[in-house]
């Protein structure tokens, strides 16, 4: 049996007077691979933050490594929504992954040979190497997306999660990364936020749909009444390149 890696239990967050989660309860095991989708303001960042520590909710317990959020970050790492670098932005690639290692350096002590390995280990498993002494800000959108993740990697996580990653990137750049994704998913736990539910259910192995209450039965099904309570308006969602609805058709 996997080890369960995240426990969410009746979990409400509010920023003041708006709710944005509300009786979210969420368990993800050991190398699961996760898609969470739904719509802007459902709820999908905030709920990233909540498992990273950053959030603390009003009520409701959340449990990472059987601890509480926030004790285990070192195993953790997260993809942010993507950045925009100007293009003399004076860092190269390489240095940016080695930004991943900073939690397990010394302070004060440059990088040594484990964080050096750490670095061209993750910049392999995005098929980046050689691209780690060009400068960052003259890489395409898809190329430094690439980086990201594997400065996210470079601190060898347990699990990673991506918020947005695949936004404004070709479809060829799309395919790279959920490759490198589904290559990774056998060593850690995986949860990738995005917009493009179709994409999620052709390459992810479980989605949920966040819209205040998360909508999630450990699989890739989700009714059409879940799914329009989240949305707030009927849905009806066809698979990228798949020649089957991704939900059944809802009832008018």
């Amino acid at each position: 049996m996997r080890d369960e890696t995240i426990a969410l239990e009746d979990v409400w967050v509010s920023y003041g007077d708006n709710t944005v989660l509300q009786e979210v309860t969420l368990k993800v095991c050991e190398k699961d691979f996760l898609g969470v989708f739904g719509p802007n303001g459902g709820g999908k960042t905030t709920l990233l933050k909540v498992i990273m520590g950053l959030v603390q909710p009003m009520r409701g317990i959340v449990r990472v490594f059987g601890e509480e959020p926030g004790r285990s970050w070192q195993r953790i790492g997260h993809v942010p929504q993507q950045i925009m670098l100007a293009i003399n932005f004076p860092i190269s690639v390489r240095d940016t992954v080695l930004m991943g290692r900073l939690g397990h350096k010394t302070i004060f002590k440059g990088y040594g040979k484990a964080d050096l390995a750490a670095a061209e280990e993750a910049l392999a498993a995005v098929e980046m190497c050689d691209y780690s002494g060009r400068q960052i800000g003259k890489l395409s959108g898809g190329q430094l997306q690439h980086v990201l993740i594997a400065r996210a990697l470079a601190s060898r996580p347990d699990l990673l999660l991506l918020d947005e990653p695949t936004t404004g990137i070709d479809i060829v750049g799309q395919e790279s990364i959920y490759t490198i994704l589904n290559r990774l998913k056998s060593m850690i736990t995986i949860i990738i936020v995005s917009h493009d539910v179709g994409a999620l259910a052709v390459n992810t192995d479980k989605i949920a749909c966040v819209g205040k209450k998360l909508y999630y039965h450990d699989s890739k099904e989700l009714s059409s009444g879940e799914m329009e309570e989240a949305y707030g308006c009927p849905i009806e969602l066809i698979a990228h390149g798949v020649p089957h609805r991704v939900l059944k058709e809802h009832t008018k």
